[in-house]
């Protein structure tokens, strides 16, 4: 693994029999909200095993531990992302499921840019930049290729969904 690259820690398969329907019912509003109250079991799962082992895990989902700094607290703050591979980077998406507000983490990042995530059993600091133009058209594409439910997240709000990429520091 080069310094520059993220280690691949993905459990389970990307072709488990549980992917698609897990993913037809994460884009149902009852899904969204499952998977929503389900994220405080997967941070303590994922915290736990520093990284190793997710909820989502059995179906191959590439999940990590984004550490923040809160923009008002000042506290630390953890949350569990679905992430996708561009070259040395990874890239999370501020869907909040569709909902109309955005997810406090992507408010964290804009002010507070030098971050770390938590996946293999490490913390590995990171650089959080926000994706715009035809970047984040081509990478949103990624995320819908990676699980549907991110193209009816887009279609249920009007916001601009906010998107970063994470480099190693």
């Amino acid at each position: 693994m080069s310094e520059s690259s993220f280690p691949d820690v993905r459990w389970g398969s990307e072709n488990s029999i549980l992917r698609r329907p897990g993913t037809a019912f994460a884009s149902t509003r009852l899904g969204s909200w499952t998977i929503r109250r389900l994220a405080g079991v997967d941070r303590r799962l994922l915290e736990r095993s520093k990284g190793r082992y997710t909820v989502l895990g059995p179906i191959g989902a590439p999940t990590v531990l984004l550490n923040t700094v809160g923009r008002k607290s000042g506290q630390r703050r953890t949350t569990p992302l679905l992430y996708i591979r561009d070259g040395d980077r990874l890239v999370v998406v501020g869907s909040n499921f569709g909902q109309q507000h955005h997810p406090a983490w992507t408010s964290n990042l804009l002010a507070h840019p030098a971050v770390s995530v938590t996946m293999a059993g490490r913390d590995i600091p990171v650089l959080a930049t926000e994706v715009t133009g035809e970047d984040k058209d081509r990478l949103y594409q990624q995320f819908i290729e990676l699980a549907g439910a991110y193209a009816v997240y887009q279609g249920r709000t009007d916001r601009n969904l906010r998107m970063f990429a994470l480099t190693r520091r």
